[in-house]
């Protein structure tokens, strides 16, 4: 397959430009990209889903497939739209992964493997939105290798993903290489790269800067890019009237009592008795599928089953009368399931801007006061110049740090980050971190955070609250009564 000065341009922006790239038939390749690199979009045009507009690009593979976080954002809307409930007497909760196996191919003795080896054995029956982010990457993984593709495309394959499914993924990753598949990894942090690949590719603003074997200097040579990004910049001051006034160290931000959420007849974790005080830092940590989302979609009153708790948020009681903003007021959080909802039409202003109304897009008028203040945020970033693109033409990486500026734009009392840095390449990962310390160094925030990374620790942080999994006798007549998870409290460092 090569590409001869081909470039794309949509718009009036120029996504890839002028790229030369040759790659022999079973040859793995791994890509690296900054944010707004152009990957996604290198991916679309050798999957023939987008045509170039100058150049050309000979000898494509019949069936190259590609496995995105766009993919998997496609997948979802199109469950909402399948989505049945009006018509049944149960929430739809959308097609079950093997219904979506399904639709590649008759079952086989190929998925029975592929179920096997991804360990979707658990996942089989449960409907795909409510899957967690790291379970529907490896639902889409299976859906892509059951296709047989000529050419496989794995597009940030590992984001959301916990630390034992990396691992898994990383070994599936070389054993496809092994048995002679045409790979390309597609990646925007070296952590990411993994083993068996026998090219590299670095792909910068459009451009192929590097092509071919590993080279000696590969972290000097990345680090020169990514730090290009960013200038210094001051953080603003804090929005007072989204604070608490006088609040005591000793009242808890968020208390929840005997918490827990049941799907059917199971119970994926409860008895959950937990406090969170002004100042106690606090990661949530587990595997994935285990209800650390669900969990911080009780508290910003998401999940729809945080009316059936006995959950007080800020003085007030979920269910008691109490507006949703006397409660997200004082909140700013970012999230998977935000990111994946955020689908209404407007730019990137309007997007940071919605954080002040905590509305998912903007419906009213706001000050020029608080533009201004969101193109501070913006210019944060790095993205004061897309203020006015559609948000939803911003690479999925652009998408999530707008996203991130419209949850610290009210420096609130309490700031969830749910997996905050996914999509984001290593030198604004590392700024994001950065600027959340700094918030919290500067006033009263207390933090929520997710995170699945091992090199993603906050010095804030002295507090974790652990997922971990029932073991129960496989005939326990109280299968089907007891929890998925049990959560245990760490106060330590």
């Amino acid at each position: 397959m090569k590409l001869n000065h081909l470039s794309v341009q949509l718009g009036t922006q120029t996504i890839l430009n002028d790229l030369n790239w040759s790659i022999e038939a079973g040859q793995s390749w791994a890509l690296l990209g900054t944010n707004a690199s152009g990957k996604s979009t290198l991916a679309k045009l050798i999957c023939g889903e987008l045509d170039a507009s100058k150049g050309e690009l000979t000898e494509r593979p019949h069936r190259a497939i590609s496995v995105s976080l766009e993919n998997q954002q496609a997948i979802y809307e199109q469950e909402l739209y399948r989505d049945d409930s009006d018509f049944m007497d149960r929430i739809d909760h959308g097609s079950s992964v093997r219904q979506l196996m399904e639709e590649i191919a008759p079952w086989s003795a190929e998925h029975d493997r592929l179920v096997a080896q991804l360990r979707l054995e658990t996942l089989l029956t449960r409907g795909y939105r409510l899957l967690s982010s790291g379970e529907a990457r490896k639902v889409m993984i299976a859906r892509a290798l059951l296709q047989q593709p000529e050419l496989l495309i794995l597009d940030e394959p590992f984001e959301g993903l916990d630390a034992n499914s990396r691992e898994e993924l990383q070994q599936r990753i070389k054993s496809l290489i092994q048995q002679g598949y045409w790979l390309i990894l597609m990646v925007n942090q070296l952590a990411d790269l993994g083993e068996g690949f026998s090219k590299l590719a670095i792909l910068d603003k459009g451009r192929l800067v590097y092509s071919g074997d590993f080279p000696e200097q590969l972290e000097q040579q990345w680090q020169t890019l990514t730090q290009l990004n960013k200038q210094p910049w001051q953080l603003p001051e804090r929005q007072s009237k989204f604070q608490l006034a006088d609040w005591p160290n000793d009242k808890p931000l968020v208390d929840l009592k005997q918490g827990f959420v049941q799907y059917d007849d199971r119970f994926q974790f409860r008895d959950l008795d937990w406090q969170l005080l002004p100042g106690q830092h606090t990661q949530i940590a587990g595997p994935n599928g285990c209800g650390k989302s669900t969990l911080i979609g009780l508290i910003t009153g998401d999940h729809p089953q945080c009316y059936r708790n006995d959950l007080t948020l800020f003085g007030y009681q979920r269910g008691q009368g109490e507006s949703i903003w006397q409660i997200k007021k004082h909140l700013g959080y970012v999230s998977g399931s935000l990111h994946r909802d955020y689908r209404v039409s407007g730019n990137a202003l309007t997007a940071v801007v919605s954080g002040l109304t905590d509305s998912i897009g903007l419906y009213q008028a706001v000050a020029e006061q608080e533009k201004a203040l969101a193109m501070h945020w913006l210019d944060g970033v790095g993205l004061k110049h897309k203020a006015q693109v559609a948000f939803r033409q911003l690479s999925m990486g652009e998408q999530r740090l707008v996203l991130i500026a419209r949850a610290l734009i009210k420096q609130p009392p309490l700031l969830i980050l749910d997996e905050p840095t996914q999509g984001l390449d290593d030198f604004n990962r590392y700024w994001v971190l950065q600027v959340i310390e700094r918030i919290i160094q500067q006033g009263p925030t207390t933090l929520l955070f997710v995170s699945h990374r091992q090199d993603e620790s906050l010095s804030v942080i002295h507090h974790r609250l652990n997922f971990l999994p029932q073991h129960l006798p496989q005939h326990s007549p109280q299968q089907q009564q007891d929890a998925l998870y049990h959560i245990a409290h760490d106060s330590g460092q």
